[in-house]
């Protein structure tokens, strides 16, 4: 990786593929185009057998699982060497796949943006946008995606992320949930979100979306370790809103917060359509000074409201005019 590159006068260029989930009608035409211009195609071997039928005649570079970086520095070498390089990752390039390495090793070897090598990102629909469709629609409110895979990340970085976005209400993808070497990473993740989680908090474990072998199965949080999950599952944990029904797992945007649902969508009382919630940032601050001039404490408060008391401070120090939406310097809101 700290060799030096040779340059030749006519550079050619890196092509970052994300190929989606492995089926050709779930790629970009950007992404079939980017296959057929490629004189080397590299990727690992089960994305390699993805693509299998827009690479006849192309020279192949099959790299391992473990190789990600062996694959950034060939497609670098030929690059230099004036080919055009694809290097295929499943989904998302940029997601948990070859983006990250590739710029790590264009940057050693002094590359840059400049450099007669061009690079091209091509966008692919990533594991959690595919396996979302084909359990309903549970990514429509905030959620995070979280890697179990602890071979480049301490587990103790891993740990704090879940327990962070369990306590937070985030529905989560994980990626990477177990291998046949990695078992215990799945069972302390559900260790972890039951700290913060109903026990029946709604989970959907989809295998191989969109490929041969595809598996979708429904569970629930205190069930999900017992399920068939391996390297190419990714596993969506519900948040505290989400429900399944008639085989739909879904996760509500909020709008009975502000409609009734059950009156035809009317407005609910003390809400205005297109405004904030009532219990939004400008009402919140009118609740938090309610409650602090009526007696309530820094540490009482934060643990209502489960946030830092360091941050309900500095927020009851911030001069806020909540009931016109302006800010003590006249600024907008």
């Amino acid at each position: 990786m700290n060799a030096p590159f040779e340059q030749p006068a006519a550079a050619g260029k890196i092509m970052l593929v994300g190929i989606g989930p492995g089926s050709v009608d779930h790629m970009t035409q950007r992404a079939r185009d980017a296959i057929a211009e490629a004189d080397v195609v590299i990727g690992y071997v089960t994305y390699i057998k993805l693509v299998a039928d827009l690479i006849e005649g192309k020279e192949i570079i099959r790299k391992s699982m473990t190789e990600e970086l062996d694959r950034a520095v060939s497609a670098l070498e030929a690059a230099r060497a004036g080919k055009k390089v694809a290097l295929i990752s499943s989904g998302d390039a940029g997601v948990y796949g070859m983006a990250g390495p590739t710029y790590e090793v264009l940057f050693q070897s002094g590359w840059t943006p400049e450099d007669p090598v061009q690079v091209e990102i091509i966008p692919g629909a990533s594991a959690l946008n595919s396996c979302a469709a084909l359990v309903g629609a549970p990514l429509t409110h905030d959620f995070c995606a979280i890697s179990l895979s602890d071979l480049l990340t301490p587990w103790p970085t891993i740990a704090r992320r879940l327990d962070a976005v369990a306590m937070a209400d985030f529905v989560v993808a994980l990626y990477n949930p177990k291998s046949g070497r990695r078992t215990r990473q799945i069972v302390e993740a559900q260790r972890l979100f039951l700290r913060h989680r109903r026990p029946d908090t709604p989970v959907a474990i989809v295998k191989s979306a969109y490929r041969r072998r595809e598996n979708i199965v429904f569970t629930t949080l205190d069930c999900m370790a017992d399920a068939d999950i391996g390297m190419l599952s990714t596993v969506l944990i519900g948040n505290s809103n989400t429900f399944v029904r008639d085989g739909l797992m879904v996760t509500p945007r909020g709008y009975s917060n502000k409609y009734d649902m059950q009156e035809g969508g009317a407005t609910r009382e003390g809400e205005r359509a297109g405004r904030s919630l009532s219990t939004g940032l400008l009402g919140w601050l009118d609740t938090l000074r309610a409650e602090h001039d009526a007696g309530a404490g820094i540490e009482a408060l934060a643990a209502q409201y489960r946030l830092p008391a360091d941050y309900i401070r500095a927020t009851l120090d911030e001069p806020w005019e909540a009931e016109t939406g302006t800010a003590a310097d006249g600024s907008e809101a």
